[in-house]
């Protein structure tokens, strides 16, 4: 396997920069409905009211359960979904209320990296169509020109230029991924939202596209939403980290803050369960195994998302929603454990 070292990129200097992505509010409701009629009667609140922000150059690791929201959030992001409310500034504009053609001009500096590399992949396009079709759409470069772009993303991400006129079929999962990557690269995007892309991935190969990722990075300087419920990885890539629940941030902490202590008493139980390599500390550690089944985001509980499940739940917790609130310095947590005696900041919900 690859060498993946945590990035060196954590510290107080990694959120010096001005937020390249903003963040505020973000709700994305799916409908329910019903009867021959088809009228609407409820809402799957997939994504419920987010706020955060990823400085230029940061990579923003998202993580929690299937199901949680992560995809959703990442995609609404980006409007392939139209999100029901809220704000997302990109470079300063805003694109929930970008009209079509304004969209369209904003649609170069931000790209996605999809979770199935096979099936993000025309099949009846050769990988120089694939690479080469944001070139077509939104720029005016010659033929030859856009060959010789396509080259230059095969080099970037580790391919063969004699594999531009091959098929995806031809070749195998990392290869696909690393021509995804390619092709999110074409435009000289500033943010991307890479949605699990090492999931379909064998273990052998995840390293090598994470590695990818980081080197673009620092290269290109890159701003990523790395979407995964891989914490270990997340770990090696991620400057923060935000744990989602039920389609809201339960913990959003720097890295190694995370890790080490983490507050909120999901993340404590997720991050019970991350395999570590030293085995007389795994003979030690005792994970957390949380009870019953996550409840339905067309039907969430009462007051906290988590307190059908948490194993620390008070009774304030089953009728009031706890707030995401600054705890420490780069820590927030939506949690009546910490939140109830610190009022007075209730109204920060954003660390810069």
């Amino acid at each position: 396997m690859a060498d993946v070292s945590p990035s060196p990129r954590s510290g107080p200097g990694a959120q010096a920069a001005a937020p390249l992505v903003q963040v505020r509010g973000l709700k994305m409701y799916f409908p329910i409905v019903a009867g021959l009629l088809r009228r609407k009667v409820g809402d799957i609140k997939a994504v419920d009211g987010l706020d955060f922000d990823i400085p230029a150059g940061e990579t923003l690791g998202l993580v929690g359960e299937s199901g949680c929201g992560k995809s959703t959030c990442g995609r609404a992001m980006l409007r392939l979904y139209e999100p029901t409310a809220g704000q997302v500034l990109i470079d300063g504009e805003d694109v929930t209320t970008a009209g079509t053609e304004a969209l369209r001009r904003m649609r170069p500096k931000m790209q996605m990296v999809f979770q199935d590399p096979q099936a993000s992949l025309n099949p009846r396009m050769t990988v120089s169509s694939i690479i080469g079709e944001p070139l077509v759409e939104h720029t005016d470069l010659s033929r030859d020109a856009r060959r010789d772009r396509t080259y230059e993303l095969l080099d970037a991400v580790g391919l063969n230029r004699n594999f531009a006129d091959r098929f995806p079929h031809e070749f195998s999962g990392g290869q696909r991924q690393r021509i995804g990557i390619a092709r999110a690269l074409a435009l000289n995007p500033r943010f991307i939202v890479c949605d699990e892309p090492i999931a379909a991935l064998d273990v052998s190969i995840q390293a090598q596209v994470v590695n990818l990722l980081e080197e673009l990075q620092r290269r290109l300087g890159l701003t990523y939403l790395f979407i995964s419920h891989d914490l270990s990885m997340v770990r090696h890539i991620a400057n923060r980290v935000a744990v989602m629940y039920l389609g809201r941030i339960v913990e959003l902490s720097e890295r190694d803050q995370l890790y080490e202590d983490p507050k909120h008493p999901y993340a404590q139980a997720l991050l019970s369960a991350v395999p570590e390599p030293n085995p007389d500390f795994e003979s030690r550690r005792q994970r957390i195994v949380l009870t019953g089944d996550v409840p339905s985001p067309a039907k969430p509980p009462s007051g906290c998302a988590f307190s059908t499940r948490c194993p620390q739940v008070m009774p304030m917790c089953r009728v009031q929603a706890p707030v995401l609130t600054r705890i420490a310095p780069g820590r927030q947590v939506a949690c009546h454990l910490y939140t109830s005696n610190n009022d007075s900041t209730a109204g920060s919900t954003v660390a810069h």
